[in-house]
Formats: structure tokens, sequence, C-alpha cells
């Protein structure tokens, strides 16, 4: 692993990196959340039009397979990846054997369990995804919480609950 202070400087790459795509004009947040912005100009991302999917490391296996099961998650289960779909969207999940491996360079290299931090939509009742939750045995670790989110521009306002996966990653669960 690299020195003790590689962490800040790494840190700090990602911030210096996200203020540049975002072209300055949000201010200098970087955990998604901005304090008196003007509501952003419509995007446009060219032929880009979606995730086909995000990657993370895994390391409870089976405790991560029956948890995303209970949720309602689809879940394939292969020899090095396992994948949890929902909608259009889907989410991999490398095996220990598959992220441990040195000649693996198809990743982050930095990447270990818990670095996930997905937000979903939550198109149900309050009531039904707190059942759901608690159904899983997710304990909410904040919410119900009002927040801005992630449509129309970041300014769409909605209730989340957040929640952590066996491995630690970090899931909120947005009503809007």
């Amino acid at each position: 692993m690299g020195t003790q202070g590689s962490g800040k400087t790494q840190e700090q790459s990602r911030r210096r990196f996200i203020r540049q795509a975002l072209g300055g004009g949000l201010g200098a947040s970087v955990a998604g959340v901005t304090v008196g912005a003007a509501r952003p100009a419509a995007q446009v991302g060219g032929p880009i039009r979606s995730f086909d999917h995000v990657a993370v490391p895994m390391r409870n296996t089976e405790a991560m397979v029956r948890f995303y099961r209970s949720l309602g998650f689809g879940v394939m289960e292969g020899d090095r990846i396992c994948s949890v779909h929902f909608g259009d969207s889907k989410i991999n999940f490398h095996r220990p054997v598959a992220w441990e491996d040195p000649s693996f360079t198809l990743r982050a290299p930095a990447a270990v369990p818990p670095c996930g931090d997905f937000c979903f939509v939550w198109d149900g009742a309050e009531a039904a995804l707190e059942e759901l939750l608690a159904g899983a045995g997710a304990e909410v670790i904040t919410g119900p919480a009002p927040r801005t989110g992630g449509r129309d521009g970041g300014t769409a306002e909605g209730t989340s609950r957040y929640v952590r996966d066996p491995d630690d990653n970090l899931l909120e669960f947005i009503v809007y």
C-alpha cells in the first residue's frame, strides 16, 4: 500500500478532478451538496446516455448476495463477479478471488471494501421502504432526511434513508 499521506493526496486529486469536471460553476462541493449555488444549466451528455453498470469489490460474498436478494434485487452469481440488477441498471461486485488477484487490472487499484456509495430511487410508499429495509435487516442510520437529490440537475427535493450493506458500503434510498 502507499504512504500515510497518499490518501490525502488522492482525495485532493479527486476534488481537483471534480472541480474541473464541473467547470467550477457549482462551487467547491465534492459531497454533492452545494449550498446557495445557482441552478445548473441543462447538461449536454453527447452520445453518453446512461451507466451500463458500476463495479466495486466485495468481501462478504454470501452475506452480500443474501442482503441484496432480500431487498428485491435480481442477483446473478459467477465465479469472479456477482451482479445485482434493478430497473435497467446493475452493480457488479467483484469477489475477493478477482480483486485480490494482482493480474486483475481492470479495476481501480486502490478500491477495497467498503468503497461504494449508491443512491437508489424508491418509487413506492415510504412505509413500504421502511418495511423492506427492516425485513432485510438493514438498520437506517440516518433518515428520513429531506435532501436535494440528483434529478433536475441536482435540484429535486426528496426524502432519504441511509443504510449499510454487509460490506459497509453506504446505500441511500431517496423518495421524490
